[in-house]
């Protein structure tokens, strides 16, 4: 499923933790075809959304590096 919101992240996060489920995050990067996917464990969450919220913008951007984008996420 497609992101572009912080908000987003955060509930879809928030639903994860609620429902004992995996993330996946699907992360844009400058030269590479494809996105990658990062799977977070359920019981890493919590501190993930704190991690993700310090690191991206609201729209999703690094914003550290330029170029890297969360773009989606799945439920493992």
């Amino acid at each position: 499923m497609e992101l572009e919101k912080m908000s987003e992240l955060e509930f879809v996060i928030k639903t994860a933790i609620k429902t004992k489920q995996s993330l996946g995050v699907l992360v844009e990067m400058p030269g590479f075809e494809s996105a990658e996917l990062i799977i977070n464990p359920v019981e890493n969450l919590e501190k993930k959304l704190s991690y993700y919220k310090d690191t991206y913008d609201d729209n999703l951007q690094h914003k550290h590096a330029k170029g890297i984008k969360i773009i989606g996420y799945t439920f493992c």
